[in-house]
């Protein structure tokens, strides 16, 4: 029975992951660009058509996830979005955001678009507004079960003048004893460091994180030098 039990575990934790990496169906009919690799913002993103699965019409700079009612953690993430050189406010972007429920699942509801189960129904988009201001609203998620992967929120951006997608790193959270000195060592920064620094008041965990959009970004139209004549893309 044990031996089951944990063929069991392996089993599930493989199809958490796979809600990460996961590809969207090939007949889903969604607005998308012939591109090529070489050329692709961001590179190759295989979800990224989730992005426009149930996006409002009209995104406001503040939401608040479905899961914000779980019995769980509070949690507010709120910053600004910059262009590439980090100090002109970005209007107009778009962020969408996944996480896993308070247990560690993409969890289902009867309502969800079953194109997007592995992104499970804790999702949702801000589009920052005139300062490049946005907020989320949310519950802290849990990491996946019977992993050592840190708890992590999703992240992918959509800018108003470039045609692709592209994803940023994911939101961990640098009080998460399962996010290692190594793993930090590890982190691409794409959009600028990921790690979540929350400081608590009542009742609420308060994350204030900020975005440059293209820093670290691979093919991204517009580039920088830095005092060392370096080239940020």
């Amino acid at each position: 029975m044990a031996r089951f039990l944990a063929i069991g575990m392996v089993l599930v934790s493989w199809a958490l992951m796979l809600s990460c990496k996961g590809q969207i169906n090939k007949n889903t009919s969604l607005p998308s660009t012939p591109i090529s690799v070489s050329d692709m913002v961001g590179g190759p993103f295989e979800n990224g058509d989730f992005l426009y699965i149930g996006m409002p019409k009209n995104i406001t700079s503040v939401d608040t996830s479905a899961g914000w009612t779980q019995k769980g953690q509070k949690l507010l993430i709120t910053g600004t979005i910059f262009k590439l050189d980090g100090k002109t406010p970005a209007p107009d972007v778009i962020l969408y955001y996944y996480h896993t429920d308070i247990h560690g699942h993409y969890a289902n509801k009867p309502d969800l678009d079953p194109r997007v189960v592995r992104h499970g129904y804790i999702r949702g988009w801000v589009k920052s507004d005139a300062n490049g201001k946005y907020a989320i609203y949310t519950v802290r998620p849990a990491s996946y079960p019977n992993t050592d992967l840190e708890a992590h929120i999703h992240p992918a951006i959509k800018e108003p003048n470039i045609s692709k997608e592209y994803y940023i790193d994911e939101f961990v959270f640098d009080d998460d004893t399962l996010l290692t000195g190594d793993k930090r060592k590890k982190l691409p920064n794409r959009g600028g460091s990921g790690i979540l620094r929350v400081l608590t008041s009542g009742d609420l965990q308060i994350a204030e994180h900020d975005i440059i959009l293209g820093l670290h970004i691979p093919n991204y139209p517009e580039t920088i030098k830095t005092k060392n004549n370096q080239v940020w893309r």
